[in-house]
């Protein structure tokens, strides 16, 4: 089915699927944004102040009904999408780390490791930062410069998840680590590739120093890319310029 052919009414305008097809998508996603914002505030919350989150029954519930409604948004996406099986396979990701994870393991009463514990609650958070990522590569016409901000606002959700993992695990364990914006300059430091004097004493901490410096190369060379686009577009422009002064 096409997206011509959901919810047209003999009375409705033509046009008027695809106006309400997008308004809601506009609406789920600005949802999704808000949503992720609130999680992102209040795990940084509870890290600073050193709650057990899986004590915390309002957090719980709270992201429980943030993933219920990550996956509607999936689901509401794929609905009014042309191509099905093409969203699917392109979006798949997104409905597994839509997956309360962490209520399905306090339900079942499933052991893990603290360290495990607190890197899946970081899920839902991973599933924010897309969605973040896409929506403000939306910003722009350009498709290097979306890709470039899209890009962006990941390594900016990186940098701050690992600082918030790194500081939540070593400080108290870890002597050179003595605040959180020790843990957000080594993080800065790793995600650079450049390194840094401090060494991780923890599982997570190591875990994040192994994921940091692979995103950092990975990530990197799109400046170069984007760069290299930007000053061959003004390039051609002054061309285009000169060219129409000589006329």
């Amino acid at each position: 089915m096409s997206d011509s052919s959901v919810l047209t009414s003999p009375a409705a305008p033509h046009g008027a699927p695809h106006k309400f097809a997008r308004d809601l998508r506009r609406m789920m996603n600005f949802i999704v944004l808000v949503l992720s914002v609130m999680l992102i505030v209040w795990i940084s919350i509870d890290t600073f102040k050193k709650i057990d989150f899986l004590n915390n029954h309002a957090y719980m519930t709270f992201q429980f009904w943030v993933c219920v409604f990550f996956i509607i948004d999936f689901f509401v996406e794929l609905f009014f999408s042309d191509d099905k099986w093409r969203f699917f396979r392109h979006r798949l990701v997104f409905l597994l780390l839509s997956i309360p994870y962490l209520n399905i393991v306090n339900q079942m009463d499933i052991h893990l490791s603290h360290d495990a514990l607190y890197f899946v609650r970081f899920i839902p958070l991973a599933r924010g930062a897309l969605a973040m990522s896409i929506v403000i590569g939306y910003l722009s016409s350009n498709a290097v410069t979306s890709l470039f901000m899209s890009y962006i606002c990941i390594m900016i959700m990186i940098t701050y998840f690992c600082s918030l993992i790194f500081f939540q695990r070593e400080a108290g364990v870890n002597p050179d680590v003595t605040g959180y914006w020790t843990a957000l300059w080594w993080t800065a430091m790793n995600l650079t590739t450049v390194g840094c004097s401090i060494s991780p004493v923890t599982l997570a901490g190591k875990v994040v120093a192994v994921i940091l410096p692979i995103c950092g190369m990975i990530m990197f060379p799109l400046f170069t890319v984007y760069l290299t686009n930007y000053v061959t577009g003004m390039m051609k422009d002054n061309t285009h310029k000169h060219d129409k002064s000589e006329q």
